[in-house]
């Protein structure tokens, strides 16, 4: 009997023990196979995570950023135990004494859900590295058996801390939030330093479901998975037991329910200057490295000389659109049911796309019509509160205006209440109207934003930094960069191109050109360009052709030098690069960007050297290496501590001369002319010598003015995204001309400016400025200029220079060419001159000026 029991006894030990063993082998089968071919895992300790590119202005703060996930990379030394503490009690408590995975862990969720308990995962923060980093994430045994063999192998690569420093960077927190630094931002606009045990412990709670505990849609469940990961601190000792109950107790405060400010209200609006760095140095450095690569970016930007340019364009461009008379609106409106609760109305505004990024004369809003009256329209404005009596758009507001009917462009009756323009539910932009005595408040005023466009850009002309630039009315509403990628024909503003090619030629200032009528044969017609004025003026020294911008000179002028040299010039200066040899384009019919002529402007203003324009000083990747820098010269003397402390270190240039430098002066005393007497002189009063020019094109579809002083160049055009006539009386001059005395008034302040540098080599000859006559070192007088002559080069005076071209027949010479047309009486009851049907020299030449 008792053999018989242990013999059963044996058998059943046998069996086990077999069974045990057979268990083992398979296991072990199973770990062999599928641990082969696994990712490796010494990759994970040279791990670079996809962390955000910020860009810095000149001060160091941060003025834009940009990334595909919102990371902010901190290392394992620098997170504090805090929050360390919270993801470990939420996650993996006993973290710091597994290998990888935790069986008593496995063991107790197996446990729970035997006795009918909530099913929960047993992963460690090690497998959910391995899950995150090498494997999908996909629910399967294979998965989960992959992901225990890596994670008892990385356990021997990796050390705890950086196990967990991978984990809490990469993991998603919600909120396009990756990591905890980002997290601790964008949820409490924090850094994890100053975090609060309660904070830290909500943030834990997000790498399992953060949809689901939002702490405004979800407040309720978030709270109580807060406070359970709060227990769980207690309970492993992380926490005091007085801390606890205190931490347990506050309500849960957060950037999405309105607590703390975002980070991003301390950022500027994103605008046209830093789009353009994105752009550029996606394109220069691949996009993929620019959104994921932590790039350290300081721009040359100014950011108060940029509102001031945002601001001049945007005065330039609403007087223009005023003097239309005609009100479009926004186009938007809200529901009339959704007015009559003020919560409501406010959240709907609140969704509605519009700008809210202009800045002219005040901070524009988005409003609301509640309701129109007989002769006022009750508003309700964004982010201002309704007083007693409400807000209004008075009659006298919109008489200025008629409303716009319908995309044909029928208008109604010009405006006399404001109903005659506004309807209930319409979303407008307003701005208050103040006194410009005392700034105290008058009404509300609408605005609109304009149809016609522009860009502005400024640089410093030595080193080539953009210090503004302004693409459009408002990046809100529009992110075409009009400054860099509107190309555009620039008219007479390509002019000093063509002076520029002959004064290096060997004409001078002086030299006589004949202003009279040209006709050429072209396979489109016979071509009879015209000057501005309609008027001829015979022979005309160079001076005051570009003075007052005469096509006709400028057009024997290229014919002269040729075609060839100023396309030359033209690729040289980096307007064009490969511009067309037709005698249209000396006139600035082919098109180009408002940044390509800025730039090549510069090199009138720094003597004829190259200056390539930049956004960017300096580029640093995440480990703050230098991989870009714009200034490449060398600074000689720098480490030298011999150098006086009164002294500037001698620093040296390579830079390529594009012009010579006598004629880069003579080029810029000429441009002096154009806004001291010529077509820009009504609109530019500087205390400073300015030097610019002026360009409007055929039937002024295109004005521009870019002008400079020894310290800085700017310029800006204006006209409809698709080109039409601005109407009569709009030039560069009058319309873009003040945009560039607004910014330059601030920039003069800022940055300071003086003469233009003499260069050696030449002397100072005085001539008549109307007939190009040698005058006495005495003269004097209205029609006196002393012109700048190189020596050993004696000015040839009284010889005139045609082009080759004959005197067109049967055209007048100074007459006024509109003569010609018939007069009529307009709708006014005026009468005025209506010339000839327009030809191919009026329409498509350039025919600019």
């Amino acid at each position: 009997m008792i053999r018989f029991i242990l013999s059963f006894f044996g058998s059943i030990f046998t069996l086990i023990t077999m069974g045990a063993a057979v268990v083992a082998i398979s296991i072990g089968a199973v770990f062999y196979v599928y641990g082969q071919d696994l990712p490796s895992t010494e990759a994970l300790a040279k791990y670079s995570p996809p962390t955000i590119s910020r860009i810095y202005s000149g001060e160091g703060k941060i003025i834009d950023e940009f990334a595909r996930e919102r990371r902010l990379f901190v290392p394992a030394e620098e997170i504090p135990d805090l929050v360390k503490q919270a993801f470990i009690s939420a996650e993996d408590k006993n973290f710091y004494q597994h290998k990888g995975y935790d069986p008593r862990g496995m063991l107790a969720a197996a446990v729970e859900a035997a006795r009918g308990g909530r099913l929960r995962g047993a992963s460690t923060i090690t497998q959910q590295v391995m899950k995150n980093f090498l494997l999908s994430g996909d629910r399967s045994a294979e998965r989960k058996i992959k992901e225990l063999i890596l994670s008892n192998r990385v356990e021997g690569v990796l050390d705890k801390d950086k196990i967990l420093e991978l984990y809490l960077n990469e993991i998603f927190l919600g909120q396009n939030s990756y990591g905890v630094a980002a997290a601790a931002q964008t949820y409490f606009n924090k850094t994890l330093s100053e975090l609060a045990p309660e904070e830290a412990a909500y943030l834990a709670t997000l790498p399992k479901k953060p949809s689901n505990l939002h702490p405004v849609r979800h407040k309720e469940a978030a709270i109580d998975r807060r406070n359970f990961v709060l227990k769980e601190m207690k309970e492993n000792g992380y926490l005091p037991e007085e801390a606890y109950e205190t931490a347990i107790a506050k309500p849960l405060l957060s950037v999405q329910a309105g607590d703390y400010e975002s980070f991003k209200s301390a950022l500027p609006p994103r605008d046209y200057f830093t789009d353009e760095i994105r752009r550029q140095l996606s394109r220069d450095f691949g996009e993929e490295e620019f959104f994921t690569g932590g790039m350290a970016v300081r721009a040359t930007f100014d950011p108060e000389l940029q509102e001031v340019a945002a601001v001049a364009l945007q005065h330039a461009l609403e007087k223009y659109d005023r003097a239309q008379g005609v009100w479009r609106g926004t186009g938007k409106t809200l529901p009339v049911e959704v007015l009559a609760d003020e919560a409501t109305w406010r959240a709907e505004l609140a969704k509605v796309e519009v700008p809210r990024d202009v800045q002219a004369d005040g901070q524009w809003y988005p409003a609301v019509v509640l309701s129109v009256g007989n002769n006022d329209a009750r508003i309700g404005i964004e982010n201002v509160e309704d007083d007693e009596d409400g807000h209004f758009i008075t009659a006298k507001d919109v008489t200025w205006a008629r409303k716009l009917l319908n995309d044909d462009g029928e208008l109604g009756r010009k405006a006399k209440v404001a109903g005659d323009l506004l309807e209930t539910g319409d979303v407008v932009l307003v701005r208050a109207m103040t006194k410009d005595s005392d700034g105290s408040f008058v009404r509300w005023t609408l605005r609109q934003v304009p149809e016609v466009q522009g860009g502005f850009m400024a640089m410093d002309v030595n080193n080539g930094r953009v210090i503004a630039m302004q693409g459009g009315f408002s990046y809100q509403d529009s992110v075409f960069n009009r400054a860099t990628q509107a190309r555009r024909q620039p008219g007479s503003s390509f002019k000093p191109f063509v002076y520029a090619s002959a004064l290096d030629s060997g004409y001078s200032p002086a030299t006589i050109v004949i202003d009279a009528p040209i006709e050429i044969n072209t396979p489109q017609g016979l071509w009879r360009p015209r000057n501005s004025s309609n008027k001829f003026y015979g022979p005309t020294p160079l001076r005051t052709g570009i003075e007052q911008s005469r096509n006709l000179m400028t057009i024997r002028l290229a014919q002269e030098v040729g075609m060839d040299v100023v396309g030359d010039y033209a690729r040289r200066f980096g307007v064009y690069d490969d511009m067309g040899l037709y005698l249209a384009n000396s006139l600035g019919s082919e098109e180009t960007t408002l940044f390509n002529m800025v730039s090549a402007y510069a090199m009138f203003a720094n003597g004829g050297e190259r200056v390539e324009p930049t956004l960017v000083d300096r580029v640093q990747d995440r480990y703050g290496k230098t991989i870009y820098r714009h200034d490449q010269r060398d600074c000689e003397e720098c480490l030298d501590p011999r150098i006086a402390v009164d002294r500037a270190p001698k620093i040296s240039t390579n830079r390529e001369r594009v012009m010579d430098a006598i004629t880069a002066y003579q080029l810029t005393s000429m441009m002096r002319g154009v806004v001291d007497r010529g077509t820009a002189a009504s609109a530019i009063n500087l205390p400073v010598p300015v030097a610019g020019k002026t360009g409007t094109t055929n039937e002024a579809r295109d004005v521009w003015f870019v002008g400079f002083t020894n310290t800085m160049v700017a310029g800006c055009y204006i006209g409809h995204d698709q080109p039409r006539p601005l109407g009569r009386g709009t030039f560069g001059g009058n319309t873009c001309g003040p945009v560039f005395q607004e910014f330059m008034s601030e920039a003069i302040e800022k940055y300071g400016a003086g003469k233009f540098r003499v260069p050696p080599g030449g002397q100072f000859i005085k001539i008549d400025r109307f007939t190009g006559a040698r005058l006495s070192n005495e003269a004097s007088g209205e029609s006196v200029v002393a012109e700048y002559f190189r020596l050993g080069e004696e000015p040839i005076f009284g010889v005139a220079f045609d082009g080759g071209f004959a005197m067109g027949s049967n055209l007048p010479l100074f007459d006024d060419v509109a003569s010609s047309g018939q007069t009529v009486t307009t709708s006014t009851g005026e009468t005025t001159i209506v010339g000839p049907d327009a030809s191919f020299g009026t329409l498509s030449s350039g025919g600019l000026y």
